[in-house]
């Protein structure tokens, strides 16, 4: 009788209960002894939440799109209403954004990923400015698609300069903003064709930011560049900039807006306190302190004003739009300080929050 057990006729087994497959062996170690718990125990647990993982979508496009341009060409104004919502400051004065904006516009099974870069700065050589342009070539090096912005009819040699910074292999489309400041549309054809002789174009976009109907079609367009992937965000953000950050941009566009040209752009905001705390009778409030930074006494004079009615006036319409955008109760405490020829420390430039 051969003794192979390969050989021998295997032993009907009889099929486990499902409790029976579940249920796990005592654990032995030298002196201790650790039963499994039974099945009843098992029962009387709380269930384990699953963790939560995101699970692709089929149909879903994403993708970056970089806004670009000379300084005041309506960049921030234009991301502003890609997004729906204000997220970008804006001014009359140039180079008011100073930081890389990323806003977010989802819509049907799209999901467009902007990003608002400062105005490429040609004439001043600060240690400010030098951070501002490295922002911008940053920004346009690893997208899907460029928005290069330019006002209608008009190309000068500071538009060349950031057209120049644009890389081969990424698509560009122009964006001729500010048509309703041509009176003679006729005009716009002939430039339309030298634009195009001065960079291969994938397509053109004449337009206003402030027009609904543009900023939809507009949105149309861009589309059919983003990737199929899944989504980045969640369905209802709309930028990945922390409230703190969005409330010194807030600060800082109200100084601008009600300076004019008189305060220089080298101007800046701190915030050196930003708490949140149960609302009585609303929902949140916030608590910010934030310091105005200026280069002369001067300076200083202009932004507090007389009795200190603009530094009031600062604050005052700070709050009422933080409160809009924050849903949120706002106290706001603002301070001037004098800090002369930061714009060209490069130190004390990184210190305020610039790359």
């Amino acid at each position: 009788m051969s003794t192979d057990k390969k050989n021998a006729p295997s032993e009907s087994v009889p099929e486990r209960t499902p409790q029976e497959q579940t249920m796990r062996r005592p654990v032995q170690i030298a002196g201790v002894t650790i039963q499994p718990r039974d099945a009843s125990e098992d029962a009387s647990l709380p269930p384990v939440a699953a963790a939560s993982v995101p699970v692709p979508v089929e149909g879903q496009h994403c993708g970056l799109v970089a806004i670009v341009g000379k300084p005041n060409v309506g960049k921030s104004t234009l991301l502003n209403a890609l997004v729906g919502q204000k997220i970008s400051i804006t001014s009359r004065k140039a180079q008011t954004t100073r930081h890389r904006i990323t806003g977010i516009r989802t819509q049907g099974a799209a999901q467009y990923v902007f990003v608002d870069t400062p105005g490429f700065q040609t004439i001043h050589g600060t240690a400010l400015n030098k951070s501002l342009n490295k922002t911008v070539v940053g920004a346009v090096s690893d997208v899907d698609l460029v928005l290069f912005v330019v006002e209608a009819g008009s190309f000068t040699t500071a538009d060349a300069k950031v057209l120049a910074l644009l890389k081969p292999g990424i698509p560009v489309l122009l964006v001729a903003n500010k048509l309703d400041n041509v009176h003679r549309r006729g005009d716009i054809a002939p430039w339309l064709r030298e634009m195009q002789e001065r960079h291969a174009f994938t397509e053109f976009f004449p337009m206003s930011a402030k027009q609904p109907k543009d900023i939809e079609r507009l949105l149309g367009v861009c589309e059919k560049y983003l990737p199929e992937q899944p989504w980045w965000h969640a369905e209802d953000e709309l930028t990945d900039r922390s409230e703190k950050f969005l409330a010194s941009e807030m600060v800082r566009e109200k100084l601008f807006r009600l300076t004019g040209d008189e305060l220089p752009y080298t101007s800046t905001v701190v915030i050196d306190k930003f708490e949140e705390e149960a609302g009585r009778t609303a929902k949140r409030m916030l608590r910010i302190a934030a310091t105005i930074v200026v280069e002369r006494e001067g300076h200083k004079a202009m932004v507090i004003g007389d009795k200190g009615e603009k530094l009031k006036r600062i604050g005052t319409e700070t709050r009422v739009e933080l409160e809009k955008l924050l849903d949120a109760k706002v106290f706001i405490e603002l301070w001037v300080k004098v800090r002369s020829g930061w714009a060209d420390d490069e130190a004390r430039v990184r210190s305020f929050g610039y790359e």
